[in-house]
């Protein structure tokens, strides 16, 4: 029997990992973990105040220790936060792994993610940032997948279908 997660979801925030994650849990009959989650249980407050009481760098180091224990422990659906990606160590843990990148384009961002919300690099011009965030991430998104799913005017019923789909899953 293999090891590691059934799933591995990376996409920008707003693109329906969480959503989708927890679909395809459903669908496969397996455990559902989200290291953002994991995150806000460990430290008992929101992403969006460790960013602001503690700083980015702070938040990121939580966040690569989230990662590597999920890897190391989950069996089954895992999602992981948008910027997740941005370490090379989290990049090789990624390494083999049936790994999903769920895409989206700006315009889908504005609809999902909307301009007046708590996510802390979108605080200032959010589609600007958003858009500089994507160009900086989405060669690293695109590295570590090992398919990539547009979810741009999808369900997320429709995305956790293709997903299976494009790992030759099958729902039990």
């Amino acid at each position: 029997m293999s090891t590691g997660p059934l799933i591995v979801l990376v996409g920008p925030m707003g693109s329906g990992k969480s959503t989708v994650g927890a679909l395809l849990a459903e669908r496969l009959g397996a455990p559902y973990r989200d290291t953002d989650a994991d995150i806000v249980a460990a430290e008992g407050r929101e992403i969006s105040d460790i960013f602001v009481e503690d700083g980015e760098e702070h938040f990121r180091a939580l966040e690569r220790e989230s990662v590597r224990a999920a890897v190391a422990e989950h069996t089954g659906v895992l999602a992981l936060g948008g910027g997740a990606v941005l370490d090379a160590g989290t990049r090789a843990l990624l390494t083999g792994l049936p790994v999903a990148y769920l895409s989206m384009d700006v315009e889908e961002a504005v609809r999902r993610v909307g301009l007046n919300t708590a996510r802390p690099l979108l605080a200032v011009n959010p589609r600007r940032q958003w858009r500089e965030l994507m160009e900086a991430r989405r060669p690293l998104y695109t590295e570590v997948a090992r398919v990539v799913v547009a979810t741009d005017d999808k369900t997320p019923e429709e995305v956790a279908d293709a997903v299976l789909d494009a790992l030759e899953l099958k729902k039990k």
